[in-house]
């Protein structure tokens, strides 16, 4: 094992150039004494299916078409949803309307008008 070069990183320095260094003379991490604020506005989207997808073994594949279709279903559930309330809303309109003109059209309480369904048949009566 001696024949073995030592073991070397390379990082990019400040100005954009690379350099070997010995992994032994970088300087180890500081911890953050403080508390960690994180902010809600700032966390990652709920990912629930794609790691079950991951951790299932399914694929990117899988968690590419979880990522792309998810919102676009629901966009296209919207639409739907928004286009048959409006549909709903015009039937309820036109049978409005056609209740109304059928009212109006046909003969009620009018003097000489028949009124279907009262009328009672006296000829069988003594």
């Amino acid at each position: 094992m001696e024949h073995l070069p030592t073991p070397r990183t390379v990082v990019q320095l400040p100005d954009g150039t690379h350099a070997y260094i010995d992994p032994h003379t970088l300087p180890t991490p500081q911890q953050p004494t403080g508390p960690q604020v994180v902010h809600v506005h700032q966390a990652p989207p709920d990912r629930t299916v794609q790691r079950l997808a991951l951790g299932s073994g399914i694929g990117a594949g899988a968690v590419a078409a979880g990522v792309y279709f998810g919102p676009l279903l629901v966009g296209v559930l919207t639409a739907m949803a928004a286009n048959l309330a409006l549909l709903a809303l015009l039937a309820a309109v036109c049978a409005w309307g056609v209740v109304t003109v059928v009212k109006a059209v046909t003969p009620g309480d009018r003097p000489g008008g028949k009124q279907p369904g009262k009328q009672v048949s006296r000829k069988g009566r003594a």
